[in-house]
């Protein structure tokens, strides 16, 4: 990835984070766009230093057209190789009691989002005939969760988006897929009870959750040419849940 430039939508922690850090230990040049500043950010400006490359951070709402028109037009000019769609809220809730500001939010911020900076980013790309976009799904956009009917259709969405784009854009080299991550650790399940985590454990065969890191190595592999015969496919990272 030496040299190539990476856009990552909520990058600021959690799985976003490992994804900065990773391509920037693999030398690329990193974007990353999210509403707060990345408490890690001294860490990542060190690694980028360290590695010779460069980290910058845009403060944006990525389901704002105008944000993201201002953001990433101008990159995508420049030149991404490389588009990783990962911003991603909950707001959980039985479909009884879903309110539409949790259904919308949940959209605009999960799939929408996803949708304005690919169609930016993808036009360039075609014109070069050359880029990757990785989609954050989830397994639970490809099994369905109680009490997640907004953030599951959402997933769901990205799957569906992911395989659209796919068929659009690869007669001009340009590959998109999508990545399904199953429990990983984030800040989000840290504050769940151990009852809770022992339970969701055992819904995985390999009997763990998983790490940021262990996704951030898949969005890797498939930004780079040892995947470049891949395109249209969602890869399933959760310890064999869905099988």
């Amino acid at each position: 990835m030496k040299g190539k430039t990476v856009l990552v939508t909520g990058g600021s922690r959690g799985i976003g984070k490992e994804i900065v850090k990773l391509f920037l230990e693999n030398e690329a040049k990193v974007h990353f766009i999210s509403t707060s500043p990345s408490p890690y950010m001294d860490e990542l400006q060190s690694l980028a230093e360290q590695k010779g490359t460069s980290l910058t951070w845009y403060q944006g709402d990525v389901s704002n057209e105008e944000q993201m028109t201002a953001i990433v037009e101008p990159l995508a000019k420049e030149g991404l190789d490389v588009v990783v769609n990962n911003a991603g809220i909950t707001k959980d809730g039985l479909i009884f009691r879903m309110t539409m500001e949790q259904w919308d939010q949940v959209m605009k911020v999960n799939l929408t989002s996803a949708f304005l900076v690919s169609r930016i980013a993808a036009s360039q790309m075609i014109r070069k005939r050359k880029g990757c976009i990785i989609n954050m799904s989830s397994v639970v956009g490809v099994m369905g969760n109680a009490g997640q009917c907004n953030y599951a259709a959402s997933k769901a969405g990205m799957i569906g988006l992911t395989k659209s784009l796919a068929k659009e854009v690869a007669s001009r080299g340009v590959r998109v897929n999508a990545i399904a991550p199953g429990f990983i650790d984030t800040d989000m399940t840290k504050n769940l009870s151990d009852k809770i985590m022992d339970e969701m454990k055992k819904q995985i065969p390999l009997g763990r959750t998983g790490s940021g890191r262990e996704i951030a190595e898949a969005v890797l592999f498939l930004s780079s040419d040892k995947a470049s015969y891949i395109t249209g496919q969602v890869l399933n990272v959760d310890g064999g849940m869905v099988m």
